[in-house]
Order: structure tokens, then C-alpha cells, then sequence
């Protein structure tokens, strides 16, 4: 069972109804014919195409408009009498089919024969390219009777500038294929926009026509004028592609007709066309006689020499440990990781409690950086060491040692972290340092040197 349809004011927004709506207007005054369609083509596609047989048929015989009940059984012997019932009441029912109850006939209805008109002329343009000419043929019959407006050239218009979009994306490819069949497309309706400039001609000509519709008029005939010069830049386009094509020898053939040919094929016979074809080129090692000669020569003088020559590796060492700085791509994270710790600092704190870590080589580096707090030149550098500069800290040394004896360090100049809030007596970023030089990394601790046996590589 089909699902109840909802009314129309439930697909508008809460407050708006539909006599407010001007584009809605046209489609409700015309209830009876889109009834009339929606019966139509209501369904699955093989209960569309029955119901269209039977009211074309029954429409196609002028000479005698009304059709009693056996002729319909005669006419449509060939479909089943139940499935045929079925059709002709829902016909009936939705006001395509008239029943005259006094002669006991069956007549199409002025709807049905308006539906039918519509169709009918629907299918005489069902080729490629027959949609500018639908349009084109709309728009005629709508003139001679008087009746053209602005909505009704909006269509004509749209399709121009498809068409102009089309064309133009074809030339700025550069592929030969998609400008030839955009020159094919171009050539198919050429007829039907010549006759519509003659129709737009008329349209725009005639004095009563409103401002609206005469400025759409107006662009169409621009557009229409576009694609008439379009013709030319395809010309153009494609005799600047011929001047690039390659010819193969004296066979008459080039480079578009083997790619003709190949968009012919499937991937089946694409695939057998490569069988056995790279596996067959030839890799000669020898053809040029200077490339003979230094291979010769390499073989019978400079190989000889290499092989005289020692060209060894010198004998393995134990790699140091914890004596170099850090790895450069270890160099920044390392000192990001510091930078974080110092920006966390709300107390005074030993140096001997934050920069020792991990090894020696870590902590002289971490020392190291605290040189870069308060640096004038900060603002012309930015990264890491900017951010270091920036710092709200200030540190002091003394000339004493202070015992550590971790990460590597045995001992190292006794010093300070201050935060600048702590200090009620500096008004500045710059380092303090006491003492009668820089602060020092001491005495690393020794560590045990493991022999390896050397090895000749």
C-alpha cells in the first residue's frame, strides 16, 4: 500500500503559506493537467509505457474521436483484458479519458489531449542536441500565438550558455578529441541557432513587449551571437593542433588516427595489442665506438689501478659515549622541552635541581641555553630561542662548585632560577650573574670505558 502523501504546507517552513509564494502560483492554477501527468507517469516504468500506448493510440484515430468499449477491446487484443481494465479505468478516473454516458463511448479529455499534444512533440526531438531545438521550437509556437514571456526565454538562455560553458572548457582542454566533438556538437544544433536569432528578432522587435522580456531577448541574442564565433576558434584550435601532429613515415597516417583508433578498442584487445611488445626491445651494451673505447679503457687500465690502490677502511673504534651534543634532530625538542619546564617556574630553584639530565652533554646544552634569557636581539629572531629570550626569568651564578653527581655531572657552579614576580627589586629581563665568569659545568663523573675488540673492516 502506498504511503499517504503529505499536504504542501507540510514542506513549508513554519508562517509561510503557499498563496505567498509567486512561483507557486502557475503550478496550482494548472492542477488538472499536472494531475494529468502525475497519472501518467506515475508507477514503474513498464505501467508508464502501457498507459501511453493506450491513450496514444486511442488519441491517433482524428478522423473518429470516440471509441466504444469492444473497438478498445479490439484495438489492444494483444494486452491482457484484466491489466487492460485496470489501465482504462485509471485513465478514466484522473480525467484523461471521457465516458459519455448517452453513446456509451470513450473520448480523451481536453486535458489528456493536452498531455498528449506536449508528449508528442516531446518525442520528435529525442536525438542528441534535439533540446536546443525543443526550446527553440516552444518558444515559436508560443510567439505566433502571442504568448512568450520572460520565463519562457530563460530556457532558451540557460541552454545557450551551457552550451558556451561546454565549448569553451573543450578549447582551454587542448585535446583534440573533446574540441572535435564540441565541433560536432556545434554543427548539430547550428540550424536550430540560426533559427532561433530569427525568432529572438521578431520577439524583441515587437512594441508591446514588457522590459523584462525584452532584456532576456537581449541576452540571448548575445549568447547566440558567442556561439556563432565559436566556430572559428574551434578552426583555429584544431589547425594549431594539426601543426603539432605527428606523421608516421609516408603511410598517410598520424598520431590522431592511431589515438582514434585505440578509443575504439576494448580493454581486451588494448591488452592483446601489448603482448610480447616490451618484452622484445633490444638493450644493446656496445653501439658507439667512443662508448667502446672508455669501456675498454676502464677495463684494461683503471681497473688495474683501483685494485692496486688501498682503498680500506680504517680499523673500527668504540663510538664515545655521553661527550658529543646533541643530535640535530634531537637539538630543537630538547630544547622545547626546557623552554616548557622554565615557563612552568613559579619559585626560586636551584640550577643544580634543573639542569642537570639524562648525560653530561644534555645538561651543558640545557646550561647553555639559559644564556639566551633576556637577549636584546630577540626580536628580530623567532622559534625556540626567541621564546627563551622572552622569558620572565632571571638566574645568578656563584663562583663556588656544588656536588651533583648525576646525569653525568659530578658538579657544577652553584646557581638560581628566579621568576621576575619574585624579585621585587628588578624591573628588567636581563640575566644576573655573579661571579668572576660564566657559570660552569664541572668535573664530569667518570665513566667506565668498555674495551672492544678492533676489527680490520
Amino acid at each position: 500500500m502506498e504511503a499517504a502523501t503529505p499536504p504542501l504546507h507540510d514542506y513549508l517552513r513554519d508562517g509561510i503559506a503557499a498563496a505567498d509564494l509567486p512561483d507557486l502560483h502557475p503550478l496550482l492554477a494548472a492542477r488538472d493537467l499536472l494531475r494529468a501527468f502525475s497519472t501518467l507517469f506515475h508507477g514503474a516504468e513498464e505501467n508508464v509505457m502501457v498507459r501511453l500506448l493506450v491513450l496514444r493510440a486511442i488519441g491517433e484515430r482524428g478522423q473518429a474521436p470516440d471509441w466504444t468499449p469492444q473497438e478498445l477491446r479490439d484495438q489492444f487484443a494483444y494486452l491482457d483484458a484484466v491489466k487492460f481494465d485496470t489501465v482504462l479505468a485509471r485513465l478514466r478516473e484522473n480525467g484523461l479519458l471521457g465516458w459519455e454516458a448517452q453513446s456509451q463511448r470513450y473520448r480523451i479529455s481536453p486535458v489528456g489531449r493536452q498531455a498528449l499534444a506536449a508528449i508528442g512533440m516531446l518525442l520528435q526531438f529525442n536525438r542528441e542536441g534535439d533540446e536546443l531545438a525543443y526550446v527553440t521550437a516552444q518558444l515559436a509556437a508560443g510567439q505566433s500565438m502571442g504568448r512568450v514571456g520572460a520565463d519562457d526565454l530563460q530556457h532558451l538562455l540557460s541552454r545557450l550558455n551551457e552550451l558556451r560553458e561546454d565549448f569553451d572548457q573543450a578549447v582551454l582542454s587542448g585535446s583534440e578529441h573533446r574540441i572535435q566533438r564540441a565541433a560536432d556538437t556545434l554543427q548539430s544544433v547550428w540550424q536550430w541557432v540560426e533559427k532561433g536569432t530569427a525568432l529572438i528578432r521578431d520577439i524583441a522587435a515587437e512594441a508591446d513587449l514588457d522590459a523584462a522580456t525584452h532584456r532576456v531577448a537581449q541576452q540571448i541574442g548575445r549568447a547566440q551571437s558567442a556561439l556563432l564565433r565559436q566556430a572559428s576558434v574551434f578552426q583555429r584550435a584544431l589547425n594549431q593542433l594539426d601543426r603539432h601532429r605527428v606523421h608516421l613515415g609516408a603511410t598517410g597516417l598520424s598520431s590522431s588516427d592511431v589515438t582514434r583508433f585505440l578509443r575504439t578498442q576494448d580493454i581486451d584487445a588494448l591488452a592483446a595489442l601489448a603482448d610480447d611488445v616490451l618484452a622484445r626491445t633490444l638493450m644493446p651494451a656496445l653501439v658507439l665506438a667512443p662508448i667502446a673505447l672508455d669501456v675498454a679503457e676502464y677495463e684494461l687500465v683503471e681497473r688495474e689501478r683501483e685494485e692496486s690502490e688501498h682503498i680500506g677502511l680504517p680499523p673500527a673504534q668504540a663510538a664515545p659515549h655521553d661527550v658529543v651534543a646533541p643530535s640535530v634532530q634531537n637539538e630543537y625538542a630538547h630544547a622545547e622541552h626546557w623552554l616548557q619546564q622554565l615557563s612552568a617556574l613559579q619559585e626560586d630553584a636551584p640550577l643544580a635541581d634543573w639542569v642537570p639530565q639524562d648525560s653530561f652533554a644534555l645538561s651543558a646544552y640545557r646550561l647553555s641555553l639559559l644564556g639566551l634569557i633576556g637577549d636584546a636581539g630577540a626580536e628580530n629572531r623567532n622559534g625556540v630561542s626567541a621564546s627563551l629570550a622572552q622569558l620572565s626569568l632571571h638566574w645568578q651564578v656563584e663562583t663556588e662548585l656544588e656536588s651533583v653527581q648525576r646525569a653525568g655531572v659530578a658538579a657544577m657552579s652553584r646557581g638560581r632560577l628566579q621568576p621576575l614576580a619574585a624579585d621585587k627589586s628588578s624591573d628588567t629581563k636581563t640575566s644576573v650573574k655573579t661571579g668572576s665568569g660564566k657559570p660552569t659545568v664541572a668535573k664530569p663523573m667518570p665513566r667506565k670505558t668498555k674495551t672492544r675488540k678492533s676489527s680490520q673492516a
